[in-house]
């Protein structure tokens, strides 16, 4: 297998990043197609291991988006020389306002499409209640699990998350490049110290105790791995850097196994490979496959509203029919990436800025009341 040379400066090919994050939204969208019960439990019959396997362990592909996130967030922050005070709310900022613009909208259908299958559906654990005021402004604000509002869509959690987790690398860096200062020591390996004692401190602590899973600190863990992978395809010394992340990983699951925190660790490694590998990145998938992973984030926003539209229409016209629920399924599954694609491609990649989305924020707030 060929090696790319240490520390290269080559341009990051992502084809199997998005390979990964497609498998992991695929993944997904079936566990939440599976979890919230509806068309799966008539269709079950059909494919009692497969829908099982679904609801069992789908979940896991989550902590494969916290790594890659967690990689993705050290190359857009590790070149900002934090200089001024101002940078990190800066980054902050426009982080909140990336993931806003396509979120606010996703929000805004998923109330739309509860208030339409409500009656249909009559399952107040799938159908969320009618929103109020303050609990959509919670989620517009993606404070919602911290003030224990009850979340309006499926993945609304994971989103409020990857924010606290971006800001929290943002002040980790600029903590670095403060000590930097004071202390004239190296900023890089301040950071990378940090990283990895946050991490570490997440896997052996906070991850073992639900109390935490509402913040940053439960999933830093997942989240460093991927940090640590960005520098290990960049350092000299990328041997050590996988000894350590081998060693980290290893330590944390055998004194207590976690399949999601496994998924983590495996993917980190899996970027590493990607890395450091020409053969493995040469590797082009699926044009298709790219695809899906480039919108895989709009297609997390929108799939539980375009779910429950088509678990409606289904169960109003074979309320007990496996085959015609199992292709509701699929059906519900491709609409959801077609749906994911019109959202990124309206949002996502041309997020509108402050007053773009203060104006989503007052229209969903406005919405709400109406309904």
């Amino acid at each position: 297998m060929a090696a790319r040379p240490a520390a290269s400066t080559a341009p990051l090919r992502l084809s199997g990043i998005d390979a990964l994050k497609a498998i992991a939204c695929t993944c997904i969208v079936w566990h939440h197609l599976v979890f919230y019960g509806l068309m799966a439990d008539v269709a079950r019959p059909l494919a009692p291991a497969l829908l099982d396997a679904f609801q069992t362990h789908g979940r896991v592909a989550v902590h494969v988006f916290l790594a890659i996130g967690g990689f993705l967030a050290a190359g857009s922050v590790a070149s900002i020389p934090f200089a001024r005070a101002a940078d990190p709310l800066r980054l902050i900022a426009r982080r909140y306002l990336r993931l806003a613009a396509p979120y606010l909208v996703a929000l805004g259908v998923s109330v739309l499409a509860a208030s339409l299958v409500r009656a249909v559906l009559q399952d107040d654990e799938v159908v969320p209640a009618s929103p109020q005021p303050l609990q959509l402004l919670a989620h517009g604000l993606l404070l919602q699990d911290l003030l224990d509002v009850p979340g309006l869509s499926a993945g609304v959690w994971y989103v409020a998350i990857d924010f606290q987790l971006y800001a929290l690398t943002v002040l980790v860096f600029a903590l670095a490049a403060w000590l930097q200062l004071r202390w004239r020591a190296d900023a890089q390996r301040l950071t990378q110290a940090l990283v990895v004692a946050g991490a570490a401190l997440s896997m052996l602590v906070f991850n073992l105790d639900p109390a935490y899973d509402e913040t940053a600190l439960y999933f830093f863990g997942s989240y460093g791995l991927g940090l640590m992978a960005w520098w290990a395809g960049r350092s000299r010394h990328a041997g050590a850097w996988l000894l350590l992340m081998v060693g980290l990983g290893a330590t944390a699951l055998a004194f207590e196994w976690r399949d999601r925190l496994a998924a983590a660790w495996i993917t980190a490694l899996l970027i590493v490979a990607l890395q450091r590998s020409a053969s493995l990145s040469a590797i082009e998938p699926p044009a298709a496959v790219r695809q899906l992973g480039r919108i895989s984030y709009s297609v997390f926003l929108v799939h539980f509203p375009v779910c429950l539209l088509v678990a409606a229409a289904t169960h109003a016209l074979w309320p007990q029919d496996a085959w015609f629920n199992a292709l509701g399924m699929v059906a519900a599954f491709a609409l959801s990436v077609l749906a994911g694609a019109l959202l990124h491609r309206g949002t996502e990649s041309r997020p509108p800025g402050l007053p773009g989305v203060l104006a989503l924020l007052g229209l969903l707030l406005l919405f709400g009341v109406w309904l």
